[in-house]
């Protein structure tokens, strides 16, 4: 059997440096496990991003699976997008029936929770005519007379009959004023849907109410160019004048154009 002898240009012996180099290729695997270690720990940052854009791109999509495997593993129900909207608000914006369900079933989620425009999902469902949606938020008892912009108008503004009577049947504030005093009938009229219009003035709304700036649901009808709203508007309150008990004072009416 062969035996070699490892020597240098001068004659020396290797051995001590094949030693050294051992000892080196330890401290490399250590330092190599440090940096395994901490780049593990670094990576668990993107893993994180890329379980909220999952759970984003679920929502939207109505991926009701998805969103109850994200909520298992922990997922909070009340979280936002990059965007500040919560999840429950961009369920509601996207239609997605079947994810604000699984939301709303999950204890921790507020019904309640706002976007930085101050909306919440059932302001987005009545704005969309998503019925369905508001039918689950009521039963889940959110709040129907929310303070400032209502329900109530975002389902008028859109003339979406349906949610305006399901809301009133749930006791909403007929003649709710926005923080600028513009109420539901105002939104109706503006958005020229005679069919709304006439709802609200049956179930009993205000047509004499002024917002801020003295406008009345009439005024907004005629600045907006809604002749059939303006027609109706006028044919009702003619006929308010005529029912009025005699000696009674006439009914204001504006004059804006």
């Amino acid at each position: 059997m062969k035996k070699y002898m490892i020597e240098g240009h001068n004659g020396v012996h290797l051995r001590p440096t094949i030693a050294r180099a051992t000892r080196l290729r330890r401290r490399f695997a250590a330092v190599s496990l440090a940096a395994g270690v901490a780049f593990a720990t670094l990576g668990a940052l993107p893993a994180h991003a890329a379980s909220t854009d999952t759970m984003i791109k679920a929502v939207k999509f109505d991926d009701v699976k998805e969103v109850k495997k994200q909520l298992a593993n922990g997922m909070d129900p009340n979280m936002a997008d990059n965007q500040g909207m919560p999840l429950l608000v961009i369920a509601a914006r996207e239609k997605s029936d079947k994810v604000v369900a699984a939301l709303i079933d999950n204890p921790k989620t507020d019904v309640e929770i706002l976007d930085k425009a101050g909306e919440n999902a059932m302001m987005m469902a009545a704005l969309n005519g998503d019925i369905n949606i508001v039918k689950l938020l009521v039963a889940k008892d959110a709040e129907v007379n929310k303070k400032g912009w209502a329900p109530l108008h975002y389902a008028a503004a859109n003339g979406h009959d349906d949610i305006v009577k399901l809301l009133l049947d749930h006791d909403a504030y007929i003649d709710a004023g926005s923080p600028n005093g513009t109420t539901p009938l105002m939104m109706a009229a503006r958005g020229g849907h005679v069919s709304t219009v006439k709802l609200l003035l049956d179930s009993g709304a205000d047509l004499n109410v002024k917002n801020q700036i003295g406008l009345t649901a009439l005024d907004f009808a005629k600045q907006y160019k809604e002749p059939d709203v303006v027609e109706g508007l006028t044919a009702r309150i003619q006929q308010t004048q005529k029912q009025a008990p005699a000696g009674a004072p006439a009914t204001p009416q504006n004059s804006a154009k």
